[in-house]
Parts: structure tokens; sequence; C-alpha cells
């Protein structure tokens, strides 16, 4: 301290000198003090406007150094005495892990067996890998059922996922394997060399590749390239082959108050064919291409939402030698009646649905390979509803709709071509599904009336409810009845969870179905209606494994989906999951 005091009084003599000396020097222009903060150089590109936050650039020998700040700590006396009181325990403290990965395996009454796993993987650089499979099958026969009656379901999907700078794509390979058997034999009185030679069992293999693009600061928002092939063990097969797209044309550079018109785009390709029809032995064959146009332009204002729009759709179809083209409507408007409690809506379009082999027999696994195959011409659906909250638990929807279908297909079981003792015709081997155990699809056109009421209530955090309801008026052109077509349906589910314990349930109600009944007085056949009821729990063992249960139509209803075809009575599965990262 002394040493830099002592440098201090030598600059400061030092000035006090030279100061002296200028003195000396006397000049008849006067002096003036003049303090220079900092140098300017101005420059062209300096002369523009002034920004609201100007930045000013000092010379490098002008910028502020740094400074560095050092704390002597020293002992401080403190005067602060805490008051006594009770300890709280904060309830979220631990937060509870989420897994990438579960591998589920179980074994149930009927022979059951079931696995399930789901592997997923992700790295720094935007990709994802997924797989997942499912097995479900049953060995043991349905009770009653002559003929074999088990099953199998196989699922497997696995896909890839690359996130890039303005693209991301995904591309996945889904395939399924399917057995049921053809066991709804009529009420005729076949004898044991007849049921010994019918061969029930159908297979049904399907693969599809899916490659979907997602576009960035484009005009083109996304694409979808899906290419299918389903067949079975009678040698059918169907290639279905799907481009889709979404253009938007932005017209905020005519006027800023207008929005974005979208324009879907899809073309369609379908090709099957089957080794023959159900009457002869002539291979029913289908090839129909599909190309869509779909404009769209939305108005948002406010509570206020209009959607005005149309479809133009050629159909071509080869086999038949018809091609058409139909302009259907797309609107949708919406408008909030009372704010965040009640809500108008209303829609008006309509559609043209291709048929295939494959969604026939995903809703009905009991089909005959002797279809044939065509389109399904919405021409208009409207419907108007109200949706919204009665408070913060309570929501609701209910909606009332009038369509009109041309060639809806309609499910209609297959006459016998045996007496219940013959197994041959035209010394031509009756195949497994001729014996009146199997359904083929009819087309008509129907007029579809329809009533659809859901209320949701979300008792607590932990638990909530849903209920549903559909209620059908149907008005058919040439059919007698609307065949296996239930004018009610309605269901309930309920889901409660906490830490442990998850449960879920699940009721399904549906009505009288009407069916045909051959070779007998009264031709028309009533399916009485039925409810199933269905439980499904689970706990957490640890923060790895968890038991599970499945507690399947629990009021042990014999009840047919579809004529002659029983179901399981009551059903229990209880497994292991298990949970992991990599």
């Amino acid at each position: 301290m002394k040493r830099a005091f002592l440098l201090f009084l030598i600059y400061f003599s030092f000035l006090s000198l030279n100061a002296q000396k200028k003195e000396q020097v006397k000049d008849t222009i006067k002096t003036e003090i003049v303090n220079i903060i900092t140098k300017y150089n101005p420059k062209i590109a300096d002369a523009k406007k002034i920004e609201k936050n100007p930045k000013i650039e000092l010379l490098k020998k002008n910028e502020k150094k740094k400074i560095k700040y050092t704390i002597l700590s020293a002992p401080v006396a403190s005067t602060f005495i805490p008051k006594s009181g009770t300890l709280k325990r904060r309830n979220n403290l631990v937060k509870e892990r989420s897994y990438k990965n579960y591998i589920a395996a179980g074994f149930g009454n009927f022979t059951s067996p079931y696995f399930e796993t789901f592997l997923y993987h992700n790295t720094h650089s935007k990709n994802e890998f997924g797989f997942n499979a499912t097995y479900v099958a049953s060995q043991e026969n349905v009770k009653n059922s002559i003929l074999n009656s088990n099953f199998l379901d196989f699922k497997t999907r696995v896909f890839y996922k690359q996130q890039e700078r303005s693209l991301a794509w995904k591309i996945g390979l889904n395939s399924e394997r399917n057995l049921y058997n053809w066991y709804g034999l009529p009420k005729k009185n076949f004898t044991t060399p007849t049921i010994n030679s019918i061969d029930e069992a159908q297979i049904y293999n399907y693969f599809q590749l899916v490659g979907t693009f997602n576009f960035k600061d484009s005009y083109l928002d996304y694409g979808e390239i899906k290419t299918s092939y389903f067949a079975d063990s009678f040698k059918s097969n169907e290639v279905l082959v799907t481009l889709d797209a979404k253009l938007d044309f932005p017209l905020t550079a005519i006027h800023p108050i207008l929005n974005d018109i979208s324009l879907k785009t899809g073309i369609e390709f379908l090709k099957g064919e089957f080794k023959n029809s159900y009457e002869d032995f002539n291979a029913p064959k289908y090839a129909i291409n599909t190309i869509r146009l779909n404009p769209q332009y939305p108005i948002n204002y406010k509570d206020f939402i209009f959607k005005a729009g149309l479809k133009l759709i050629t159909s071509l179809d080869s086999e038949n030698n018809s091609n058409s083209v139909f302009v259907l409507p797309d609107f949708f408007f919406q408008q909030s009646i009372l704010k965040n409690h009640l809500t108008l809506y209303a829609d008006f379009s309509g559609d043209l649905y291709t048929n295939t082999y494959k969604d026939f027999a995903e809703e009905n696994a009991y089909i005959s390979p002797t279809l044939f195959i065509t389109q399904t011409l919405e021409k208009s659906n409207l419907s108007i509803g109200f949706k919204g909250v009665i408070n913060k638990k309570i929501h609701f929807n209910l909606k009332a709709s009038y369509k009109e279908e041309e060639d809806k297909p309609l499910f209609l079981r297959n006459s016998s071509k045996s007496d219940g003792t013959n197994t041959t015709v035209n010394d031509k081997k009756l195949k497994g599904y001729e014996y009146g155990n199997s359904f083929h699809v009819i087309y008509d056109d129907v007029k579809t009336t329809r009533i659809f009421t859901e209320l949701s209530y979300k008792y607590s955090k932990n638990m909530s409810f849903d209920l549903d309801g559909i209620y059908n008026i149907y008005t058919i052109e040439n059919a007698i009845k609307p065949w296996n077509l239930p004018r009610l349906e309605a269901s309930f589910s309920s889901r409660y969870k906490n830490k442990k314990w998850a449960a879920s349930t699940n009721i399904f109600y549906v009505s009288e179905r009407k069916d045909a009944l051959y070779n007998e007085n009264n031709n028309i056949q009533t399916l009485p209606s039925f409810v199933d009821v269905n439980l499904n729990g689970s706990y957490q063992l640890n923060n790895k494994f968890s038991a599970f249960l499945k507690l399947k139509n629990i009021l042990n209803t014999n009840y047919q989906r579809f004529a002659n075809f029983n179901t399981q009575g009551f059903q229990i599965l209880g497994g292991i999951t298990y949970q992991f990262d990599f």
C-alpha cells in the first residue's frame, strides 16, 4: 500500500513539471480544453435510420475491461430464529418413470396364449425406430361346435422415421396372419362322414408397405404412399396401391385477410381375383382405378368456423368397362352459441368408398372367397349436432344425420350345397365354405337416418366414464331386410388408475339383426340382441414388472355375432408385463 502511494506522488510531480514547462511557451491563439471521449470514424454505411436499440461500436482500445471480483468471506452472526412447526410431505417428490419398451405375456382358458411387445429406440440425430408384435390365439373349440372353431391372430408393425431440416419421412412395414374356421353349420342333420370331409380352415395373409413425407415451408404439406397385398389359402389375392398428398396455396399475397386454399389429392389402384364364384367355376376379377381432387377453403373468425369444399372423383372400372365422374359436396360449419359451453355444428358431404376383400374379411372373417367387389357411392350425408360442456367434468355430443348410399354392402349367409349327406356336386368336391357356413356380399341402395349420442364424465383425476349410443333407421331399395345391420348399438366404458392399480370396464350392447334361412317356410332368421361385459385390470409390482388380468364375456352369454357362429363364453386371461429401456 505504501509502495503504491509513493509511485502516485512521483507520477503527479512529473505531470506538474511538464505543465510548468508548457506554460512558458506563449501563443496568440486562445487555449481551450477539449475532452476526447472516443474517436469517431464516419463511414458511408453509417448513414441510415436510427434503430430502436442502436448498437455503439467502440474502438478496440476504448473497450471496457472486465472487472474481476473477489469475495472476502467473513463469519456473520445470524439473528434469525426459525419457528417450530410440523413437517409436510410433498406428494410428487419422485416422478414416475416411463419406459419406452415392454413385453407382455399371458395365458387363459380355452388354451389361449397371449404375447405382445413394443420396442422403441431414438438417437440424437432425430431418427426413430419402432417394432410392435401381437399374438392372440385360442386352441379350444366353442361349446357345441361340431367343426373346429379355434383361431389365431398375429400382427407385426415396424417403422423407421428420420427428421431432416425441411423434411420428415417415415417408412413402415405391416403384416398380419389370421386363422379362422367356417364352423357355423346350419341346423341340418349332417352325417359323420360329411362332417369329417369338411375342410373348414381359412388363412389370411396381409402385407403393407407405407411411406409418409411431411414437408416444412413448402407448398406440399404431406405425401403418403401405401402398397398392400392380401391373400388367402384359396389362392385369392388382392393388390391395393394408394397415393395421397395435400398442397397448400397461400392467398395472403392477394390480401392479408385471406386464408390458404388446400388441395387434397389421391390416386388408388385396386386389382384382385378369386379362384371361382359361389355359383360356378368362373373366376371373379376386379380392377378399379380412382382419382380424387378435393379443394377446400376455410374461414375462421373468432368462434365461427366454415369450410367450403368440393370432391371431384373419377372411377375407372376396367373389368366392367364402366367409367364414372362424380362431383360431391364437402361443407362444414361450426358456431359457438354459449361460449365454452355449447357449440352448434353441421356437415354436408359425399364420397366414393373403395371396398376391398381385406376390409370385408376384417368385418366378417367368415365370408367366402367368392365375392363381387365394387365401390359404394355416398351421394349425400347431412348431419347437424350440438356439443358442449355442462361443467368442468361433463362433456356431451348429440348428432342427427341422414345419409343416402348406392351399392352399400350387406352380409348375407350363403345357401348350403349339401343336404347333410352329399359332399360333392357335379363330381366336384365341396369346399369348406359351401355347407351354408359362410357369407357373401350383396349391394343395395340404402337410406339411413341416425341419431348419435355421446356423454363423458370425468369423476376425478383418476376415474372417468364414457357412454355413447347409435340408433339407426334403414330404408332399403331392393332387399327384404337390412341384412345383419343392428338398429341400436350402445357402449359404456370406465377407467380408473392410481399409483399401483389400473382398471377399465367395457360393456357393449347390440340389438337384433336379420339374416336369411334357406329351404324353410320362414325364410328370415332373427339373431337375438346381446350384451358383452369385459373387465381389464393391472397391478404395478415394481418399476418394471406389473401383473394384468382380462375378463371377457363375464355374463357367459352364448350370443351370435353372425348367424350360427356362437362365441366363446366366459374368458379369463392373466399375465405379466415387463418394461425396460435399452
